[in-house]
């Protein structure tokens, strides 16, 4: 069940739609109908909602929505012969790219990665993917950041619980980041694994640093970046290079308190280095992990 309801910050008319993706709209007239949410199925329907379905669509269905307070529906071209040539909503005849989802999705969400620092971390194993997205959230907020988690070990906007069902498709997704920056969130880390997110999940997300616990092979760091963004769908800036650990987080790890048991000491140094490349300099790291010592 996912929609793209709770932060909404942009309304939408179905003859935006139109003109930016050329959908067909039935009937044509329909096109100052404004819709306020996105959601993938009835369930997930409420007053004013766009009703989107990759799967048949049919009479009844089309029904269900209007009842449960649906505007219009987007409805794949194969289900045209189901329904009659004057439909009981508006409905835009059109099968969404990935990137059309994602983009529409984050447009209604008011594009919340654009205000959150966006960090990426895949570990080899959903497992240990979660270890160091929740290693480099804690010590993202020993830094003084505000942060929020997707990670299906547990993800929170600052101190809130968010009860999520797993993997997030892209509508959970922006939902999820629309309710960190509401919260006040200054970054968010992603577990970057099929566990956490499906497919396309992060579809018009920018990721600012993409933390990997296998370092790339030399001169490969785009081609690495890029399979990943087939899969997951994220965008990055072109000078974006793979964060794995380096000899320098690795010294600065040695100053954080209880760093005996080796696989902490390789997560924390992931996470400092996620931090470096983020910008953070290395007096503030030193400084906070001293602290934690001393504290500790």
């Amino acid at each position: 069940m996912s929609v793209v309801s709770e932060s909404i910050m942009q309304r939408m008319t179905l003859g935006h739609l139109v003109e930016h993706y050329g959908w067909e709209l039935v009937p044509p007239f329909a096109g100052d109908v404004t819709v306020t949410s996105l959601a993938d199925d009835i369930d997930s329907v409420v007053p004013g909602a766009l009703l989107w379905s990759s799967s048949d669509v049919d009479v009844d269905l089309l029904r269900r929505a209007r009842r449960r307070g649906a505007y219009a529906a987007i409805v794949p071209e194969h289900s045209r012969a189901a329904l009659p040539a004057e439909p009981d909503m508006p409905v835009l005849f059109a099968s969404p790219t990935d990137e059309e989802l994602g983009t529409l999705a984050a447009q209604m969400a008011g594009n919340p990665a654009n205000t959150l620092a966006v960090f990426a971390v895949s570990a080899g194993t959903p497992q240990e993917s979660v270890a160091v997205a929740d290693k480099l959230a804690r010590f993202l907020h020993m830094l003084g950041n505000p942060v929020g988690v997707v990670s299906v070990g547990g993800s929170y906007s600052l101190e809130r619980e968010l009860d999520l069902d797993y993997p997030l498709g892209v509508l959970d997704l922006q939902r999820t980041l629309a309710v960190c920056a509401e919260d006040g969130a200054a970054a968010v880390v992603i577990a970057l694994d099929d566990l956490t997110v499906s497919a396309h999940a992060l579809e018009s997300v920018s990721v600012d640093v993409f933390g990997s616990s296998t370092p790339a092979p030399a001169n490969a760091d785009h081609a690495v970046i890029e399979r990943m963004q087939r899969e997951y769908g994220f965008r990055c800036d072109e000078q974006m290079r793979v964060t794995s650990r380096t000899e320098e987080s690795d010294t600065l790890t040695k100053l954080a308190p209880n760093s005996d048991d080796p696989q902490e000491r390789s997560r924390l140094s992931l996470a400092i280095a996620m931090v470096l490349a983020a910008g953070v300099r290395r007096n503030n790291i030193r400084n906070a992990l001293r602290v934690a010592n001393d504290l500790g």
